[in-house]
């Protein structure tokens, strides 16, 4: 058993996908697998699942299912999965699911399997039909807003618990509130906004013509905030914003990509090939095929600890920096090639823009939640403290 608690973000189906969504950084992936037929086979399955629960101080052990997409590993897939789950299960120790998906797959079936097993299902939605629709094509080159927005009302229509995540791009950066309203329109409640940094290649400094700007991306974060703050306080909930108001609380960022260090959280492939992060899924950063003993020795060993603190080589700006709490610096993958060293995210400027433009009503949140008073109450506290 290991030292902490730790995360696995499980491939089923490697990069195989039923998209081609033009800014994805797995499909890449594909490459160092070759011939391969992307499903995880039972006995791969049953070696991850035992060598993950056994290996796991946590009496909850969250399996976050991911791709490519995991649908196509089929049903009969994640019933197995659930079986071996109660196997090797230790007294008082239970496994929840988690899956992110494209939403282009479900249907009644799925989602009566999802509600009866009560997974947590994120969809991949960019908003309206014309932003979402800019990169999230299938292979055909066809558009798939409908197909993801049918996905969505199966799932509300069996009252699976789900939330949605937004990766924010060269195009749907630029329309802020379009973007927040219709998703919201939509009913969705639970909102992550991942920002799209990818590079021309692993040793370029150029950013994909589909990464979105850092400029805009302040901007996006601004200006959601502002509004949801005046309109939807205690009935959004946005994830970057939750993570703010916790560090504000005196606790931790609940984002992984704004912890002091990282290295707790690993990738699991479809052969069992263990990777230090879904961010560093390179040759170098393999780190064996995962067994319940070589899963101990990675999550406590060196190399993976040298990997989590390689997140703390700030520079002085950094080091500088009035809102470094909030950010630490953000992803190492974010800071550009290993070569330049020290170097600033990409995103510095948009955090930076961020984090302070939310102190002041963050702040004032923190210090009512604190009081035992709802946080909703900030906006008009603020607005009389403005009178």
């Amino acid at each position: 058993m290991t030292s902490k608690p730790f995360h696995l973000m499980i491939k089923p189906v490697g990069a195989a996908c039923n998209l081609a969504c033009a800014y994805c950084y797995y499909l890449a992936k594909a490459a160092y697998y070759p011939g391969s037929s992307f499903r995880m086979g039972d006995a791969t399955l049953e070696r991850v699942v035992a060598a993950y629960m056994q290996s796991n101080p946590a009496a909850e052990v969250i399996f976050g299912w991911q791709g490519g997409e995991p649908l196509l590993a089929g049903l009969d897939f994640f019933r197995r999965a659930l079986e071996l789950q109660a196997k090797h299960a230790r007294p008082g120790q239970r496994a929840v699911n988690t899956v992110q998906t494209n939403g282009v797959l479900i249907n009644d079936e799925w989602a009566s399997f999802f509600a009866e097993h009560h997974f947590l299902v994120g969809i991949s939605i960019d908003g309206p039909p014309e932003l979402h629709d800019h990169y999230r094509r299938d292979r055909r080159g066809r558009p798939t807003y409908d197909r993801v927005v049918a996905g969505l009302e199966t799932l509300r229509a069996h009252k699976v618990e789900h939330n949605a995540l937004v990766a924010v791009n060269r195009a749907n950066a630029e329309h802020p509130l379009k973007v927040y309203r219709h998703l919201t329109g939509l009913g969705l409640a639970h909102l992550q906004f991942i920002p799209i940094v990818e590079r021309e290649s692993s040793h370029a400094r150029k950013a994909t013509p589909w990464s979105v700007l850092p400029a805009a991306f302040g901007r996006l974060l601004c200006e959601v905030f502002d509004y949801w703050s005046k309109h939807d306080v205690g009935r959004v909930f946005v994830q970057i914003f939750e993570s703010t108001l916790a560090v504000w609380m005196g606790g931790s960022a609940s984002v992984c990509v704004f912890a002091p260090i990282c290295g707790s959280a690993m990738a699991v492939e479809h052969t069992g090939d263990l990777y230090a992060c879904d961010h560093f899924v390179y040759p170098e950063h393999l780190r064996g095929e995962i067994t319940p003993g070589t899963l101990e020795a990675v999550v406590d060993g060196p190399d993976q600890r040298a990997f989590g603190q390689m997140k703390s080589a700030l520079s002085e700006y950094c080091r500088q920096c009035p809102v470094l709490r909030f950010c630490w610096g953000d992803c190492p993958k974010h800071r550009g090639p290993a070569s330049e060293g020290k170097s600033v995210s990409y995103l510095c400027r948009a955090y930076r823009k961020f984090f302070t433009h939310s102190a002041r009503v963050l702040e004032a949140m923190a210090h009512e939640v604190r009081a035992g008073r709802p946080a909703a109450n900030v906006m008009e506290i603020l607005r009389l403290g403005d009178g």
